[in-house]
């Protein structure tokens, strides 16, 4: 019996040396290569890293239990991506790469420090159910259905200047007082019964048909680098036939634009839409082109408040340009339940970072450069 034992124990100390253990259970951490393979320098951009290819090589990995390091060993803020599910899609990193240059980041198991909020959004019921969403850069908002009936009522999207990186929305909220600028910024874009800084809505001949105000609204991911959410409304008639439509939307930390995602229901063939942009009495300037998908307005100077400059880029081109009287249009065709991708949004001169007209038009030249030569990432 005693010699049984003994040979049972002299096989458990053998049995490490024989067992084969899987190369990716060793892993303890992960080294993310992204490459910038066009001749334009890539600044603040918030990219997506496939979260099951990070899995894949490090099963062992934690949603809770890692930090991600910079090439010279310093933690930076990172944002676990869900789009709604249960388990993340993405990590979410803010680049800044050089042209033809390359940048590295490792993964290292740690508990990650707490990170500044770059980007906030929020439903107001205080306010007549607004949905109001910011970054470090500017900030919007959406008309919900309690503002429908009074003199305030409006529909596109509306633009609240900024000129401090911090979250102003709670703070603009809850004084009441963001018609004035304190030091911070202010709103004084006007939207009215337009489509605002870049909505979208169908087309009856010449005619924007606009739904009621968003219905219902759900958080998708909530910063630090991204935040994104969904709107919905109830079904309207266009043409003749009851149309559907769900707006998701997303604003990345660093960023001018949103990334718009609407997908419209209905029954039949096409259905022609518009994405807008109000056009002031005054003077301002174009900037259209519409096989690239890109039409943008520097507006006139609005007082002492400034200016406003908004552009729409179409993830697929072309766009066919209309400018009315109040309104920049862009129109395309969609399918139902095809979305309908879009950038959209805008600057604000005496925010510092966009002056004039020509560096806002670059800026969109640059923003469409970069979607047509993504930046490439590689795991090791």
């Amino acid at each position: 019996m005693e010699k049984k034992l003994l040979y049972l124990l002299a096989l458990a100390l053998l049995l490490p040396a024989f067992v084969s253990v899987p190369a990716s259970a060793q892993v303890r951490k992960i080294d993310i290569s992204v490459s910038n393979p066009s001749d334009l320098e890539r600044k603040d951009v918030v990219l997506a890293v496939d979260w099951q290819a990070i899995v894949s090589k490090f099963p062992a990995i934690a949603p809770k239990g890692f930090k991600v390091l910079d090439e010279q060993q310093r933690e930076i803020p990172f944002q676990l991506e869900y789009k709604g599910h249960q388990q993340p899609q993405h990590l979410l990193i803010q680049a800044s790469i050089a042209a033809q240059g390359t940048q590295r980041y490792t993964l290292v198991p740690g508990k990650p420090a707490a990170f500044v909020m770059k980007t906030f959004g929020r439903y107001v019921p205080e306010r007549k159910d607004d949905f109001a969403w910011e970054n470090d850069r500017i900030a919007f908002r959406m008309y919900g259905k309690a503002l429908e009936g009074t003199n305030e009522n409006a529909f596109g999207i509306d633009v609240w200047t900024k000129r401090t990186e911090r979250m102003v929305i709670n703070n603009w909220y809850k004084t009441g007082d963001y018609h004035a600028d304190h030091g911070e910024g202010l709103d004084y874009y006007s939207v009215g019964y337009t489509l605002g800084a870049g909505d979208i809505a169908p087309l009856n001949g010449d005619t924007v048909v606009y739904p009621k105000n968003y219905r219902d609204w759900k958080i998708l991911d909530q910063g630090p680098l991204r935040f994104t959410f969904q709107l919905s409304y109830e079904s309207w008639v266009v043409g003749g036939r009851p149309v559907t439509v769900s707006k998701v939307i997303s604003l990345d930390a660093g960023a001018q634009l949103n990334r718009v995602e609407a997908s419209y229901t209905f029954a039949g063939s096409e259905l022609p839409v518009a994405i807008g942009m109000v056009r002031r009495a005054d003077p301002g300037v174009f900037r259209i082109d519409e096989q690239q998908g890109l039409m943008a307005y520097w507006e006139p100077e609005h007082g002492k408040d400034g200016i406003v400059g908004t552009g729409v880029v179409m993830a697929e081109p072309p766009l066919n340009v209309k400018v009315t009287a109040t309104q920049l249009l862009g129109s395309l065709k969609t399918e139902s339940k095809v979305p309908v991708v879009y950038y959209t949004g805008a600057a604000w001169n005496k925010a510092g970072l966009i002056k004039d007209a020509e560096q806002w038009f670059n800026y969109l030249n640059r923003f469409q450069q970069g979607l047509a030569h993504p930046l490439k990432v590689t795991l090791q």
